[in-house]
């Protein structure tokens, strides 16, 4: 339980840590892998894919989601990925009030290429899978 614990936390930090990096980089778009990824800087209010919930409702669904991912889910890699990508996605809606979203996909099919994500997103599905 220790170490999965640890890793969220090490996740939730490394999901901070980028977000800092990438504000004070500034918010021009910036092209990668030939225009496959854009790093598009915005703050998401919304939830996941435009779910229209406010903030504090997003909060508290949130919290219980990651209380029984870690009542049930179990001690592994997947579930400590699950945990620190949803609690840096909650502290940063706890505390801003919004999301810090910044990977796109533009090539990507259908109305996938118009939703941005993050590290914390990524982790999340990662840990789902």
């Amino acid at each position: 339980m220790l170490a999965t614990v640890g890793i969220a936390l090490a996740v939730a930090a490394l999901c901070a840590l980028l977000r800092r990096k990438l504000d004070r980089a500034g918010r021009t778009p910036r092209e990668l892998l030939g225009g496959r990824v854009r790093l598009t800087v915005l703050w998401n209010r919304g939830g996941a894919f435009g779910v229209p919930l406010k903030a504090c409702a997003l909060a508290a669904v949130s919290v219980g989601i990651l209380a029984a991912v870690l009542l049930w889910a179990g001690r592994s890699l997947w579930t400590a990925l699950v945990l620190g990508g949803g609690g840096a996605n909650l502290w940063e809606r706890v505390r801003y009030g919004k999301v810090y979203d910044y990977v796109q996909f533009p090539r990507a099919p259908g109305r996938l290429k118009r939703y941005v994500f993050n590290l914390a997103d990524f982790s999340i599905f990662a840990g789902a899978l």
